[in-house]
Formats: structure tokens, C-alpha cells, sequence
């Protein structure tokens, strides 16, 4: 099986309100995938129906091979997630954090305890593993809620806005570190707003009032719509597709 996600025509209505709006993609196993997107675009409730979270109300999906109608629990187990929201305990410490997910996860303990000591050099958190996480810096607070999406290993880790808040140069340090997942044969799903972070992904899809209104390699859309770089690009979608509407 090639694609990681394939999801068509996928649907969230809330009551008389469409989020989602009859979306389709795939997404190939071992590719870093953005789904780009304005605050309010569509993109966190579409991420939640591919991880199991949240039911569509219609339209089909499989995801690592689940089907997102039936299976929303095997989906669950089979991949990682980190939201857009911190949502690790605050008042416990990293190592805490990760030893409760591990037992979510059902990895054995001895196992569990050396996966902790190895992403805990992985991702550089030595100096914070053993600290509450609430009153941690954002930056440091999103690499141990990464570590607990990568804990048990999964195929694909969807990442939701996982830069949110953090500065520029922790951003760039944050993905060099997805760049080494990716390598290792993680497939990524990432959700941004972000024009540079967007550019690091392999393909990515724009998503505007919960349509998938163009999708491509970022330099591909960029020459298609004959643009200097992907900010205008999207801009230049962006208002387009308000003219047309």
C-alpha cells in the first residue's frame, strides 16, 4: 500500500455551518505533507476526522489503511498526533508525561524506559525532561508533546500547527528535527499558516473556507500561477477564489 492518507470527498458540517468541505487527497507514505491554511480555514477539523477525533458527516477517508467512518479507534493507535493545543499535563514532568502516554500505548516497561532516554537525546530535551511542563517555554513544551506523538513509532504523525507561538529560530530548529523523522521514513501530515514552514514540505494543498482550492510541490504552484514566491501565491488563490465566490 502506497498512499498513507486518501481521503474523498470528506465532509464536517456543524449544524448549518460546513467546515470541511468535500475534500479530496492522498498522501504517500514517507512524504512531508502541509496543509496550508488561514486561521479558520478548515484545517484542524479536517486533521481531527483523520486521526479518529471526530466523525465526518460524509465522504470517505482511509488512513494507514483505517477507514475513518469505521475504525476511528484503530486509526487512533496506529498513528501520532500532536495538536494545536498544548495538551500534555502541565503539572507533571516530561519523563511523567511520556511514561503515562507509554501505557496508553501499551509499550512494555523496559522498553518504554529506553524509548524516553532515546528521544530524549533525539530532540536535545536533557535539560528539561525532569521539569514540570507547565511552566516550560512554548518551544520546549511542543518538543516533548512531539516526543509523546513519536513515542510508540507510528507510520504517520500528524502535526497541527505544531509551531504555534514558538519564534522564528526555534521554528527552523523544530523542523530541522521533522527533517530527521521524515529521513528515518516518517510520514508527516503538518497543518500551518506559515509560507516558510509550508516550503519544507514535499507537496502541500491550500485549504480556504474549507476547500482544498489548489494543491502541488510548493515551486510547482508558485510558477503555475506565475508568482515570486508562495506568500503571493497564496494570496493571489486567496483573493481569486473570494472574487469567484
Amino acid at each position: 500500500m502506497d498512499n498513507a492518507v486518501v481521503i474523498d470527498r470528506l465532509t464536517r458540517k456543524f449544524g448549518s455551518f460546513t467546515a470541511v468541505d468535500r475534500i479530496s487527497l492522498t498522501v504517500d507514505y514517507g512524504e512531508i505533507f502541509g496543509f496550508l491554511g488561514a486561521n479558520g480555514a478548515g484545517k484542524t477539523t479536517a486533521i481531527r476526522m483523520l486521526c479518529g477525533l471526530l466523525l465526518p458527516t460524509s465522504g470517505n477517508g482511509i488512513v494507514n489503511g483505517f477507514d475513518v467512518n469505521r475504525e476511528p479507534e484503530k486509526i487512533k493507535q496506529s498513528i501520532g498526533y500532536m495538536s494545536q493545543k498544548f495538551s500534555l499535563y502541565s503539572d507533571l514532568t516530561g519523563r511523567e508525561n511520556l511514561s503515562f502516554y507509554g501505557t496508553v500505548y501499551k509499550i512494555p516497561a523496559h522498553r518504554l524506559k529506553m524509548r524516553i532516554e532515546e528521544l530524549t537525546g533525539y530532540l536535545g530535551l536533557q535539560d528539561f525532561i525532569d521539569r514540570p511542563t507547565g511552566p516550560l517555554p512554548v518551544g520546549w513544551r511542543q518538543r516533548i508533546a512531539l516526543a509523546a506523538a513519536i513515542l510508540h513509532k507510528p507510520r504517520i504523525v500528524f502535526l497541527d500547527e505544531p509551531t504555534a507561538g514558538v519564534d522564528p529560530v526555534f521554528r527552523r530548529r523544530f523542523w530541522e528535527i521533522l527533517y530527521r523523522l521524515a529521513d528515518s521514513g516518517a510520514t508527516l501530515f503538518v497543518t500551518t499558516h506559515y509560507m516558510d514552514e509550508a516550503e519544507f514540505c514535499r507537496r502541500i494543498s491550500i485549504m480556504h473556507h474549507g476547500r482544498i482550492i489548489e494543491a502541488g510541490q510548493p515551486r510547482e504552484l508558485i510558477e503555475k500561477h506565475n508568482q515570486p514566491d508562495l506568500q503571493e501565491t497564496f494570496i493571489s488563490l486567496i483573493s481569486g477564489n473570494e472574487a469567484d465566490g
